[in-house]
């Protein structure tokens, strides 16, 4: 089972993006995808190097994560 910290929209924003602290972070879209309703948030990071995003899905359990929920596990958390 995963440490409740690592469930977190912030945990994940910092082990995907690593973003310094002087590193500005934007949320460019969030909302619900349209085939489950299951929210999401479009994370966007800018440095030197260029520019970053990711998206995060919310899972049943609570949890964040850079991959959508798939129906199959969607069962199994009901």
């Amino acid at each position: 089972m995963k440490n409740t910290n690592e469930q977190s929209l912030r945990w994940q924003v910092e082990k995907w993006l690593a973003p310094a602290s002087a590193t500005p972070l934007r949320i460019t879209r969030f909302g619900r995808t349209g085939w489950h309703g299951q929210r999401y948030v479009c994370v966007e990071t800018s440095s030197p190097a260029g520019t970053r995003a990711l998206f995060f899905f919310r899972h049943d359990d609570g949890s964040w994560c850079v991959f959508p929920q798939t129906a199959k596990s969607r069962k199994l958390a009901a």
